[in-house]
């Protein structure tokens, strides 16, 4: 059967009192551009919901994308009709002929916005459901716990009704809550980071280091491949690439082993930090788990933590590692994640790293190099990319070799 149009629920951002208005606001402009390509659509806002017209669109396209529209709590693909009940009970026996199925049960759900409509809703449910069952005869009555809850809302416009709510992606709309830099490595646990990241309402820009030619361009298109998963979820990202090869040299050469990593992470965060800053963010996130890697103790979060006062979301560092696959495999990322590319992270990787590193000696360490010239040099040299939904980064990186480690 043909739906009409679909009506969004917007769930969280009923709590939000006098930013309501522009959290809807941003929620339109989002779902906006994860629909852009398809021409025919109608959207409007209303205080309590969004409805999205169709127009003759294909209704499995408009459900694929708006599933990962963040700010969104069910939404359903409706039928409008008129106000006369022959067309309600008509529409009500089409929509349910089209699902039926030996065993189904289903009740009528009737709300009214209109009370001036001349019937209530308990004979709007028994018209409705007696339409049903006289054009279905096998169906099941069941007022608790029903296969299907056909749902009719009688506005002042017209009536709407539906026999599925789809729960959307929930949280708050991308953009509501500021931007932050997010620390893309290749691994599982960054893109998850990420994603949740962006269910609060945070536009991202991915800053992710690079190091040919110990790094390679598989290991840069792996990363945009993963950007690319992700932008599904804000319609577009700023990949920012950040040579770090020159760094990692000077580190190896200087660096006692034991604080190679803290040193360089150190180095990291503080790049990110100032990236942040030309950018106009407000905070970084990244992917750190506590106690998962050597590098990821309390204490060694501590040593790097210190070179920023700059606020570090980390989604995922109470997270148990099967809970952040869970949702690595949830959002695609994960067979992109374990492809076996080596990140700047992963080499000159020391064999016994401090794990409860102390500050002072990290501080101690940095300050013979030359770090200043060091970071400058990576800021002048940063590639700023903007990615978007189902970017092929692989194929054009020999599609068989990448095909061969899945």
């Amino acid at each position: 059967m043909e739906f009409s149009e679909v009506l969004v629920r917007y769930g969280e951002l009923s709590t939000k009192g006098k930013n309501r208005r522009e959290f809807i606001n941003r929620l339109h402009g989002n779902v906006s551009r994860a629909l852009h390509d398809l021409s025919h659509l109608d959207i409007s806002t209303k205080r309590d919901r969004m409805h999205i017209k169709l127009n003759g669109e294909n209704w499995e396209v408009v459900d694929e994308k708006l599933s990962k529209v963040f700010g969104i709590e069910t939404y359903s693909p409706a039928i409008k009709v008129s106000k006369n009940i022959e067309d309600i009970q008509e529409a009500a026996v089409e929509m349910m002929k089209a699902i039926y199925h030996e065993g189904l049960s289903f009740k009528v759900n009737t709300r009214r916005s209109d009370h001036e409509y001349d019937l209530d809703t308990n004979e709007i449910n028994q018209l409705v459901g007696g339409s049903v069952t006289d054009a279905l005869p096998d169906i099941a009555v069941k007022m608790k716990n029903p296969d299907v809850v056909l749902r009719i809302e009688v506005r002042h416009d017209a009536v709407y009704l539906s026999n599925r709510t789809i729960k959307g992606a929930g949280g708050l709309p991308v953009g509501t809550a500021g931007k932050a830099m997010l620390m893309l490595s290749g691994g599982i646990d960054s893109p998850v980071a990420s994603y949740l990241t962006m269910k609060r309402g945070i536009e991202i820009e991915m800053v992710h280091f690079y190091s040919p030619p110990y790094t390679t361009d598989k290991a840069l298109a792996k990363a945009k491949a993963l950007t690319s998963k992700l932008a599904a979820y804000s319609g577009k990202i700023k990949f920012i690439a950040v040579p770090f090869a020159h760094i990692q040299e000077q580190i190896k050469q200087n660096i006692p082993e034991g604080y190679l990593m803290t040193v360089q992470r150190r180095f990291m965060l503080k790049l990110t930090d100032l990236i942040r800053e030309q950018r106009k963010g407000l905070a970084i996130s990244n992917g750190e788990s506590i106690g998962q890697v050597a590098s990821q103790t309390l204490e060694s979060m501590m040593a790097i933590n210190d070179v920023t006062t700059t606020p570090i979301i980390r989604p995922v560092a109470t997270l148990d590692k099967t809970d952040i696959i869970r949702i690595s495999e949830k959002i695609d990322t994960f067979d992109l994640s374990v492809m076996p590319f080596e990140d700047c992270c992963t080499i000159f990787a020391p064999t016994r790293p401090k794990t409860r590193p102390k500050t002072e000696k990290a501080v101690l360490y940095e300050n013979a190099l030359d770090s200043e010239s060091m970071i400058q040099e990576a800021l002048d040299n940063i590639q700023i990319t903007d990615i978007y939904p189902d970017q092929d980064f692989i194929s054009t990186n020999n599609q068989d070799e990448f095909e061969d480690l899945l």
